[in-house]
């Protein structure tokens, strides 16, 4: 991906950007809230496995607290110029529970297994129900490119099908 100025990009563009950098990117922030104790924010890496975030932290951290007791979060890349955030529910896996494929994928991107380590951790799996992209004020009309888990601007997407992965 090449960002030459603020020229406006159409729907399909920031899909195939916004795939690209979930690809590539290592950071998220995840804000998270609990009924009794509110709002946290807190970066994580994350691995993107072409249809959900996955992330991990400690089972006893306020992240992993505060999901178990709301589920819903929001995700942003670490871009003020070049937005991407996603809004989704968490499912949460114990380490010694979560899915051989997503802790092997997590692990091999970032050299670490949290399930080879002393304490308990907790997998954090985020399927997107709306993603919002933009670059600068030009691309703030249409920057919502996922509706209730759908991509939208697909050509060959109807309404009926799944979240495209790659």
């Amino acid at each position: 991906m090449r960002i030459t100025g603020t020229e406006r990009r159409g729907t399909p563009e920031r899909r195939r950007d916004t795939l690209e950098r979930l690809g590539r990117e290592r950071d998220v922030w995840v804000s998270t809230a609990h009924p009794d104790h509110g709002p946290h924010q807190v970066p994580l890496w994350f691995l993107w496995d072409g249809r959900a975030v996955w992330m991990c932290t400690g089972a006893t951290s306020v992240t992993a607290r505060n999901v178990r007791a709301e589920p819903r979060v929001r995700l942003a890349l670490p871009d003020t110029f070049d937005v991407v955030l996603l809004q989704g529910e968490a499912e949460c896996f114990p380490d010694q529970q979560v899915p051989p494929d997503a802790a092997e994928a997590f692990a091999g991107k970032f050299g670490w297994d949290p399930r080879a380590e002393e304490g308990a951790f907790l997998y954090v799996r985020v399927v997107p129900k709306t993603v919002r992209a933009w670059r600068g004020e030009p691309e703030l009309r249409g920057r919502v490119i996922m509706r209730d888990g759908k991509w939208l601007g697909h050509p060959r997407q109807s309404e009926d099908d799944p979240p495209i992965s790659r």
